[in-house]
């Protein structure tokens, strides 16, 4: 089959996975749309909200239409590495055995993810960046497609510790997710206070993902989109001589070149759901405050004078 058809036939499919998901997920069209993009594009999400916004139903949805084999992590603070990655254990024969840890899954649901140290944080590092783990000194490759999608409560609520920045830097989008409105609210209601059961079918298989990510991957782009891409990025760092007023005011550290990939490729698939074959400066804007917002570190006068990380995006443009 030839690209053009794969992504004729990815699109259509596209539309089946987001109709599937809306039976259970109500509005939240954008943030459905940015966390599909991050999965073609083979990036993790960040997703960022207030408990209660069914950030965990969503991907557990999302997970089901997809086919995939899924499995939630629940980050507490007294979680240890070895719970997520596994451990080495003697059998009855007294010969090491590795057990598997639930990150050996297609799609990792990391709940709550900043509701655990650091140390335990950073087992997912690995995983998420060479999609493999060592354990004991013993290398094992997680299969694919490989997906981290995280929750993670705002950083003011107790009991919580901040990812570092390095870490923060694997997820190639961040999401904030809102109250829902009013009308949605009502439809939430309608939807979760009866005794129906909603069935999610599976709509795509392993093999068919990776294909559709790999045609992503070789769907052409301008240069002239690259180098806006590279210069965007490049406007947030506070020492570059293309730095916008908010940048130098109110930014500490800057994106690094990591942003320009994952803009490049998030703009591929943008540009791909939305009907094109290669992405335009729009499909760059588009997908920019979800991939800069989590890899701009304000100052203190930012946070004292209460500028957001979205305005100063928005200023790059």
């Amino acid at each position: 089959m030839s690209d053009v058809a794969t992504v004729e036939r990815f699109v259509k499919k596209y539309q089946e996975l987001k109709q599937e998901v809306a039976k259970v997920i109500v509005g939240q069209d954008d943030v459905v749309n940015q966390i599909l993009i991050s999965i073609f594009s083979g990036g993790h999400s960040l997703l960022i909200g207030v408990p209660g916004l069914a950030k965990t139903l969503m991907v557990n949805t999302i997970a089901q239409a997809l086919g995939l084999d899924f499995k939630r992590i629940q980050f507490t603070p007294d979680l240890m590495p070895s719970d997520i990655l596994g451990s080495e254990i003697l059998d009855e024969d007294r010969h090491f055995k590795f057990l598997k840890g639930p990150i050996f899954a297609n799609i990792i649901l990391a709940d709550e993810i900043n509701r655990t140290p650091p140390k335990t944080q950073a087992a997912l590092l690995e995983a998420m960046q060479e999609r493999a783990v060592t354990v004991a000194g013993h290398h094992y490759k997680l299969n694919l497609p490989y997906f981290v999608l995280a929750t993670q409560n705002p950083i003011e609520q107790e009991g919580t510790y901040p990812l570092p920045e390095a870490q923060l830097d694997r997820f190639m989008f961040a999401i904030n997710l809102n109250y829902p409105s009013f009308n949605e609210e009502v439809e939430v209601v309608k939807a979760t206070t009866n005794d129906d059961i909603v069935e999610v079918k599976p709509l795509f298989t392993a093999e068919e993902i990776l294909t559709f990510q790999h045609v992503i991957r070789r769907i052409p782009v301008a240069d002239n989109v690259i180098e806006y891409a590279v210069a965007m990025v490049g406007k947030t760092r506070p020492d570059n001589d293309t730095a916008v007023d908010l940048v130098k005011q109110y930014i500490d550290w800057g994106a690094g070149p990591r942003a320009s990939q994952n803009l490049v490729l998030a703009a591929k698939t943008h540009a791909v759901i939305n009907g094109k074959f290669s992405p335009d400066i729009e499909d760059v804007q588009a997908v920019a405050n979800s991939i800069l917002r989590h890899r701009i570190i304000k100052n203190y006068k930012a946070e004292a004078e209460g500028v957001s990380e979205d305005q100063i995006i928005k200023s790059l443009f």
